[in-house]
């Protein structure tokens, strides 16, 4: 499983993968992109994109989408740290085009499991 990991986030999930199945948006040579050239860039080298741009779902057409996305509620390392558990979980349940965003503590007690699988917003619910 190949992984990309956005710029909005701390290298240090790098440490968490072996080293050729990790990379970062600045390494692949993408931080210059904006977010729907760089899913499209992505999608055909990577199985999952790791981010905290909360807008990005809203701001961009996950529907058809070849790569995962799993959201962080936060790119401060604490935050980050404490939802490695929850991110090794995400990842062995991934499938192609997935949504999964990882809820703070406080959401998801009063939310569906953090890691439930969702199809991307605007995907048919019936592809599942």
């Amino acid at each position: 499983m190949k992984i990309l990991v956005d710029e909005c986030l701390p290298g240090y999930f790098k440490s968490l993968f072996p080293a050729s199945s990790a990379e970062t948006v600045q390494e692949a040579g993408w931080s210059s992109l904006k977010n729907g050239p760089l899913l499209k860039l992505a999608e055909d080298t990577f199985d999952v994109f790791l981010t905290a741009d909360q807008n990005l779902q809203y701001q961009q057409n996950l529907k058809g989408r070849k790569i995962a996305v799993i959201l962080f509620p936060s790119n401060r390392l604490p935050v980050v740290k404490e939802y490695e558990e929850r991110l090794k979980q995400a990842l062995s349940q991934i499938r192609p085009g997935v949504f999964i965003e990882l809820k703070t503590l406080q959401d998801s007690s009063n939310k569906a499991s953090d890691a439930t699988l969702e199809p991307a917003p605007g995907a048919d619910s019936s592809a599942h």
